[in-house]
């Protein structure tokens, strides 16, 4: 018997076990996203008006900024109208072009760290060839990489998800992915794993290894100088870490999540484990490079205190008008 079925929509079925929760869940998760809309724009903002500024390694952030835009808004209003909806049903059409954006935001975000990585090595390593190295045509050149490369492979890897015919249209998940979709397949392909096996490896791996690799690099650079020196250059390169580290973490959690039993698994912290990846390095990368790295601190500073310096002087005004 074949069970093969088309259906045009999609379930998201994870929103079934949040009950009364969504109102203050949909609160909480309104705020978060005006706050990485308004911190990453705020970033973007500082970088291309100051040009002090203008610089690959604000350049690079600047575009990780705008990359956590792209990546965000592919799910958090969909999901903020999921979460005060009775049904949850997702076109096929829409479907595809959220895993579209959601996996090129998550493949840029690891292209654009790796470039990142490259630049502190170049800087670290090869400090008097700095400039000739990281002219503004290579760094252009550079950022239509992290953006053109991971769209053509993700392009390839929905394509291939597209034609599946699926036995069902229930998704336990907040919100599209590929995996889920494959699970969902009346046959097992083999061409299909296997082109899924090879694209993931290009896709994690390789920069994963670049990016150890480069700070392999510099830490060994930074051994054989003094303190002063090692200091100063961990400095400049502790946010990219840390950014690294974050990303390495929540993106591995939403990996381990798609390969375990959901139904046996707490649905809050499967939601927040699933959502991770795509919410939490948004949030905290410019909190994260606006407080370590002195250059942008000084501008946000310099912007708080004019605004504070103007409230000052309205509020002296309005007392003499009194």
């Amino acid at each position: 018997m074949d069970n093969r079925t088309f259906s045009f929509y999609l379930n998201l079925t994870m929103f079934m076990n949040i009950g009364h929760y969504r109102y203050p869940a949909f609160i909480f998760f309104l705020l978060l996203y005006s706050f990485i809309v308004c911190t990453n724009l705020a970033m973007m903002m500082i970088i291309l008006r100051e040009r002090t500024l203008h610089e690959p390694m604000y350049i690079f952030i600047a575009f990780l900024s705008f990359n956590s835009l792209y990546g965000s808004a592919a799910l958090l209003p969909r999901f903020l109208m999921d979460l005060l909806s009775d049904t949850h049903l997702i076109s096929r059409p829409a479907c595809f072009t959220q895993i579209f954006i959601i996996y090129t935001y998550a493949s840029n975000e690891l292209t654009i760290l790796s470039i990142m990585a490259y630049d502190r090595y170049v800087a670290v390593c090869f400090p008097l060839h700095y400039h000739r190295k990281m002219t503004f045509k290579i760094v252009y050149m550079l950022i239509f990489f992290a953006w053109v490369c991971p769209a053509c492979n993700i392009s390839f890897s929905v394509s291939t998800v597209v034609r599946l015919s699926l036995c069902g249209n229930k998704i336990q998940k907040v919100y599209c992915a590929s995996w889920d979709i494959v699970k969902l397949s009346c046959v097992t392909s083999a061409v299909n794993n296997i082109g899924a096996l090879f694209g993931a490896i290009i896709i994690a791996f390789l920069p994963f290894g670049f990016i150890l690799y480069t700070y392999l690099r510099i830490v060994l650079a930074c051994w054989k100088t003094s303190s002063e020196v090692s200091g100063k250059v961990l400095q400049s390169c502790l946010p990219h870490v840390i950014s690294f580290v974050i990303y390495s973490v929540t993106s591995f959690s939403d990996t381990a999540l798609s390969r375990q039993n959901l139904e046996e698994t707490n649905p809050f912290a499967a939601v927040f484990l699933s959502l991770a990846f795509i919410i939490i390095p948004p949030v905290l990368n410019p909190i994260v490079y606006g407080l370590k790295l002195p250059e942008i601190r000084k501008h946000i500073l310099k912007i708080l205190c004019l605004k504070s310096e103007t409230i000052n002087i309205s509020c002296r005004t309005l007392i003499c008008l009194q």
